[in-house]
């Protein structure tokens, strides 16, 4: 692994990560209330279109992160599904 995709990656650590608080107190509240579905909706478009951007440049960094985003906002999405 090169220096760019260390960088990457420990850039889409922190991106990733920074979801988790949130994820936690939706769980723990279980209270979605002031989470836009719109801004969920809207990230998830984003996120797939990252990771179909990683894929196609070979950026093996970058496809991870995405895809650990996706993951993270997806759980806060199916929270707000669950708890409205």
């Amino acid at each position: 692994m090169n220096t760019t995709e260390l960088v990457g990656f420990i850039a889409g650590i922190f991106v990733a990560s920074s979801l988790l608080p949130q994820v936690i107190k939706s769980w723990k509240t279980k209270s979605t209330k002031d989470i836009s579905i719109a801004w969920s909706v809207i990230n998830l478009i984003g996120q797939v279109l990252w990771l179909v951007y990683g894929v196609l440049i070979g950026s093996v960094s970058l496809v991870a992160m995405t895809a650990l985003t996706f993951l993270m906002v997806l759980i806060i999405v199916f929270l707000k599904l669950r708890f409205g």
